[in-house]
């Protein structure tokens, strides 16, 4: 039978995926749900995402998108979700447990549901009874607009069914797309949060003007936090090094698309936390992450150092240039 793939969101990362799916050689229907109906109204007559990638060519039946997500959701057997984390609540209000129950649930979602402080498996899971064997958690390193450039990329499909993350990991691979599997689905889910709020710190340590040499040290830090935070919630053994980890930190930090550093870099240059939003005119999920981690922290009391400074400057108001001197004090 051929497998049916709902995507369940419209910007940059998931143009990058459909444009993954349709590359694929293997049989599937692709059906997208999008919120903006003019949007839908452009990807319909032109076949591209008018708003993100515009350059790619979406290969998919007019009749496939819709902004009926209960109707994009009843087609298919694979539903991935790729809005920002702080909107899935809203986007998933006329959603009920039922409608997804047999369904395998994909997330490409790099952030925590505000209010619940939950990543986006268990929150599947505690809000929707999604079984955990039946979610399948998308991580990096990869950037939507290489993939959009077709440039060689790697992804990590974890669950904790192997063989679920191997089948969906087959229908990602491309001549530019190579997969790993793994079993890690909170460690990868909350290293791809961490990921964000670093990418934050290095671009607030960019724009008050420090140099790569201290970047290294921020990063080489970072890592270690990572660690100590995925270790404590979920002690399994794993591989820190590993691209899921290390890899997918290592380009949110440094990368030109990176919103999370653009975000940072700009709050270090002295905007106020609503202009960089207002001016970026997209989400940097290490915002709403910071937040969330700060308070999910409390019940593990893991030493984060440079989640706090990020946490201070951005919901404290506190001075961008005096936490990262104070930062550098901690750091090794």
């Amino acid at each position: 039978m051929i497998p049916k793939v709902a995507m369940i969101g419209g910007g940059s990362w998931a143009t990058a995926i459909v444009k993954m799916l349709s590359d694929n050689t293997t049989a599937k229907e692709i059906y997208w749900w999008m919120r903006n109906v003019e949007a839908i109204t452009h990807l319909q007559k032109y076949k591209h995402n008018p708003n993100y990638l515009s350059s790619v060519e979406i290969r998919i039946p007019e009749a496939h998108i819709s902004s009926d997500i209960v109707a994009i959701i009843e087609q298919a057997e694979y539903v991935l979700l790729n809005v920002p984390a702080a909107f899935l609540k809203e986007t998933l209000k006329d959603v009920s447990p039922a409608m997804l129950k047999g369904k395998k649930i994909i997330s490409a979602i790099k952030g925590i549901v505000p209010d619940e402080n939950l990543i986006i498996g268990e929150f599947l899971n505690q809000k929707y009874e999604v079984p955990l064997e039946d979610i399948v958690v998308i991580s990096g390193p990869c950037h939507a607009e290489e993939v959009a450039l077709e440039k060689l990329s790697y992804l990590t499909i974890a669950s904790l069914d192997l063989d679920l993350a191997g089948t969906f990991a087959n229908l990602l691979s491309t001549r530019y797309i190579k997969t790993n599997v793994s079993d890690d689905i909170f460690g990868t889910e909350y290293a791809a949060v961490l990921k964000n709020i670093y990418a934050v710190a290095s671009g607030i340590c960019h724009g008050v003007g420090y140099g790569d040499n201290f970047q290294a040290v921020l990063i080489s830090n970072a890592i270690r936090e990572i660690k100590r935070f995925v270790d404590a919630v979920h002690p399994i053994s794993r591989d820190i090094k590993e691209s899921a980890y290390l890899g997918d930190l290592l380009v949110t930090a440094y990368s030109q698309f990176s919103r999370n550093r653009t975000f940072g870099n700009m709050v270090g240059k002295g905007y106020t936390v609503k202009s960089a939003q207002l001016e970026m005119n997209m989400v940097a999920e290490g915002y709403y992450a910071v937040k969330c981690m700060h308070h999910i922290n409390k019940k593990y009391k893991v030493d984060m150092p440079i989640s706090r400074a990020v946490y201070a400057i951005l919901y404290e108001q506190h001075s961008p240039h005096i936490e990262m001197r104070l930062l550098t004090e901690q750091l090794n």
